[in-house]
């Protein structure tokens, strides 16, 4: 009796630690499918940061498309969005402004959304930004789903874009140089339904709960009808942390465990019934043998299933689960996932699943403590490797020491980080190595000449005339020219040259291990003659290419990268300017280069002013000659710009500048702007100011959208377009006589007027004036300061001023530099007059506490 009582209550206190594993391990399942998830989340922002940190400028389309290209939804259902913010200077401080988000549909919210209007979001982006980490923020509404019957609490996964360069090595050097911050946002309630599986949420109740600043908020309950009091079923906790944030998951089962007996899950009854019947049948030796080999089965039974128990929740696992001998290597044990990645009969020892031969001797080692987390290559079925994370550690099992390994395949994901890292190295359309990845080796050509080693050369190749295939045949033709001469020019390469693609149909060599001069103008000529002789066929049209080529040395150590670019930039310009289909060595020495470089600076100075407002606006009155009880002051604004001494430039200065890099539109757009904006602040009568005329470039002509923009800014600060007055050059409206006159005509329809300036100074001025709808004309200043000495110049304002009268045109007189001239230009009946001798032009009103002059 007392060896039966001692087994049955062996048997109960083993069946309650039986309970308890079964049910610490389901708790350790949701834990680990918690923290696979999270994990996911943080492998998929890191995969876009590695875009940006490969990528000198990522577009909105080129974001698009990796966001597409990487379908996130398909393993992560509950993302919601993809979006970067940008650092900007919002009232005076940098802010995280969102730019850039996918998908755009749905998210349209988040566009222009401050990230400081959102604390919980704001402190992950900071934090991710000192640590160089993935944050994950607080719960917060998400702006995107406030709205009814949808739940807006949400998280978002943070990780920091810093500037070009070697990572940063403290937090110091990370607030310097952040430029962006990457982040995704999911639905907190679908993230946790999506990463529990459903055999668990079926028959359990779980809370999830952030508990990081250790007042607890609920972030899930499966069934929230329920309470958390222990009550018959017991509370599990686990903690999945993540981030820098710690979630705790509280587990209880729904059905109350059925209690124990002992009388019918034990052997405690049969054992009784086995003692009495040994005390009645003592001299019964086949009975009492009987009794106890059915005792022996049922406890062998019971053993069985609790081994069965545990091998069906390996079997469940998605990682690959084996069990070896520690001292002899041999598998005992494979999980269903280790044997469908490894074959359905891993046979062997342990080690011999690695390709790694280091660490198939530590395996071997029968003393060793095994790995943790690391990378390693596997043998799969058919012998063909794969990678995995893989950690391995000793267990004593049944009195053996054994080797318990738990991988997980990461072949997917080394796959997409390989692909992301050569689309962020090279160019889609031609297989060339883009820009970015140029220039860095460029640079390191630079460092290693610097440091004694060989010569090389720069080669920057613009081909000529590429827009005219592209205007006629269609940029899809564009494109398969650039892709058929990136493999003409990729055949004339020596072994360690570097071809890449600079932007557009311009290209780079660098051309390594170069002897002298005479060497480079060889190579150099040979890539100018296949490109020249290169026929291209498309459709029905054939087209001739040819290139223009510029060439710098890389023989002056203190010459930096953006020298060297800037330096062939040069040099390739001039070889256009000479004619095209040449190539042209850069010179210090030489007055074009030195020209050009000029240009170059005051394109750059010209950015720079911009940015930090550096541009200034002065007006001339113009002034009415005909009648002078005209009532209300018109005005002409004049650009300046402001060095960085604070002394004003005049136009003549940066203006060819700007016109030669195309920065015009936008010098012509912050005049636009800034006009209109503060139209009643130009002149001191306010808003008795009766016109305001601003002068367009012919390059913002060229715009589509700039009729569109100036009828949306009068609009939006209520400024009467009859105000408005636009002065256009006469060689701007003869380049471009139909895209002006519909531009005059959609801006004239809402009441704005238009001048056309130095009229007289082109060939066929009379020609063109009756396919013009302007209301002013402004005779060329040359005429003007001539007519009291040269009757024909005398002559020509005369005729100007007639003809332009019979059009029901109103002349303006501009370089009035006399009384004589006025008086003069009053007896012909020009109805105004412009210059020094009547108004000397002054800083506009709304500038004038910024600078003086």
């Amino acid at each position: 009796m007392l060896p039966t009582l001692w087994l049955a209550r062996i048997q109960q206190v083993r069946a309650v630690e039986e309970r308890e594993q079964e049910f610490a391990k389901v708790v350790e399942r949701t834990r680990s499918s918690m923290l696979s998830q999270l994990r996911t989340c943080g492998l998929m922002v890191r995969s876009i940061q590695t875009l940006f940190m490969a990528s000198s400028e990522v577009s909105p389309a080129e974001f698009e498309f990796v966001y597409s290209n990487l379908k996130p939804r398909a393993h992560l259902p509950s993302l919601k969005a993809l979006a970067y913010a940008s650092l900007q200077p919002v009232e005076g401080e940098l802010h995280f402004v969102t730019t850039m988000v996918a998908p755009a549909k749905g998210n349209e919210a988040l566009m222009g959304l401050d990230v400081s209007r959102q604390p919980p979001n704001l402190r992950a982006a900071e934090l991710s930004r000192d640590t160089d980490e993935a944050i994950m923020s607080a719960p917060f509404r998400l702006v995107q789903f406030d709205q009814p019957g949808q739940s807006p609490e949400g998280v978002t996964l943070r990780l920091p874009i810093f500037s070009a360069g070697p990572p940063p090595a403290n937090v110091a050097e990370r607030r310097a140089r952040i430029v962006g911050s990457l982040a995704v946002s999911f639905q907190v309630k679908a993230l946790i339904e999506w990463a529990l599986p459903s055999d668990i949420r079926d028959g359990l109740h779980i809370g999830i709960s952030d508990v990081t600043g250790g007042e607890p908020l609920m972030l899930y309950d499966s069934h929230p009808e329920l309470d958390w009091s222990p009550g018959t079923s017991p509370l599990r906790h686990a903690h999945v942390q993540y981030g820098s944030r710690d979630w705790r998951i509280t587990v209880a089962e729904l059905a109350p465990r059925p209690a124990l007996s002992a009388w019918q899950d034990t052997v405690l009854l049969p054992g009784m019934l086995v003692s009495l019947l040994l005390s009645l049948l003592a001299g019964s030796l086949a009975s009492t043998r009987r009794r106890a080999l059915e005792l022996g089965w049922k406890m062998s039974h019971q053993y069985r299933e609790s081994e069965e128990r545990f091998r069906r929740l390996n079997e469940l696992l998605p990682a690959l689960v084996l069990l070896a001998d520690a001292r002899t290597g041999r598998i005992r044990y494979a999980n269903q996932a280790a044997r469908n990645r490894l074959g359905p009969h891993i046979e062997g020892v342990l080690p011999a699943l690695f390709e790694d031969p280091d660490l198939r001797s530590q395996l071997e080692d029968p003393d060793t403590a095994g790995c943790e987390n690391i990378e390693a290559v596997l043998r799969a079925r058919h012998n063909k490797p794969f990678w995995a994370s893989v950690s391995i550690t000793r267990a004593e099992m049944e009195g053996s020491q054994m080797l318990l390994m738990v991988a997980t395949d990461t072949s997917e994901q080394r796959e997409l980080t390989e692909m992301l890292s050569y689309q962020a190295s090279h160019d889609m359309l031609t297989e060339l190595y883009n820009r970015r990845e140029f220039e860095r080796r460029l640079e390191r050509a630079r460092v290693s000449m610097s440091q004694g080693g060989p010569t090389c050369a720069l080669l920057y190749i613009d081909l000529d005339q590429f827009k005219l295939i592209n205007d006629t045949s269609g940029h899809i033709a564009g494109d398969q020219l650039l892709a058929q001469l990136a493999l003409v020019m990729r055949e004339q390469l020596r072994g360690d040259d570097v071809l890449a693609r600079l932007g557009g149909d311009e290209f780079g060599v660098l051309m390594m291990n170069i002897a002298d001069r005479r060497e480079a103008e060889e190579v150099a000529e040979r890539m100018r003659r296949q490109i020249d002789g290169y026929v291209f066929a498309w459709e029905k049209t054939s087209y001739t290419v040819s290139a223009s080529i510029g060439v710098v040395m890389i023989d002056q150590p203190e010459a930096s990268l953006d020298d060297l670019l800037a330096h062939a930039d040069t040099a390739c310009y001039l070889a256009k300017e000479s004619g095209r289909n040449r190539v042209h060595f850069y010179s210090a020495l030489d007055d074009d280069a030195t020209r050009r470089q000029s240009e170059m600076e005051w394109a750059n100075r010209l950015r720079w002013a911009v940015d930090e407002h550096r541009l200034m606006l002065k007006y001339q009155e113009v002034w009415p000659l005909a009648s002078e009880s005209e009532r209300g002051v018109r005005i002409e604004l004049l650009l300046r710009f402001r060095d960085e001494n604070g002394r004003p430039v005049v136009p003549g200065a940066f203006i060819p500048a700007a016109e030669r890099y195309g920065l015009m539109p936008m010098i012509d757009r912050w005049v636009i702007e800034t006009t209109i904006a503060n139209f009643d602040s130009l002149h001191p009568s306010g808003a008795d100011l009766r016109m305001a005329t601003i002068n367009l470039s012919g390059a913002s002509i060229e715009e589509e959208q700039l009729a569109d923009r100036i009828l949306h800014l009068l609009e939006h600060h209520r400024v009467d377009p009859r105000r408005v007055c636009f002065e256009i050059t006469e060689t701007v409206a003869v380049r471009n006589l139909s895209r002006v006159a519909r531009l005059i005509e959609r801006l004239r329809s809402v009441g704005c007027q238009f001048a056309l300036d130095d009229f007289g100074a082109g060939m066929s001025s009379f020609g063109y004036l009756k396919n013009l709808p302007v209301d002013y004309i402004k005779i060329d200043g040359s005429f003007i300061r001539d007519m009291l000495e040269d009757p024909m110049s005398e002559a020509i304002v005369r005729a100007v001023t007639d003809i332009g009268h019979r059009r029901g045109l109103r002349i303006v007189a501009e370089w009035v530099d006399s009384d004589a001239v006025v008086a003069a230009l009053i007896k012909l009946g020009v109805d105004y007059g412009q210059g020094f001798v009547l108004h000397e032009p002054e800083q506009v009103i709304f500038q004038r506490g910024n600078a003086e002059g």
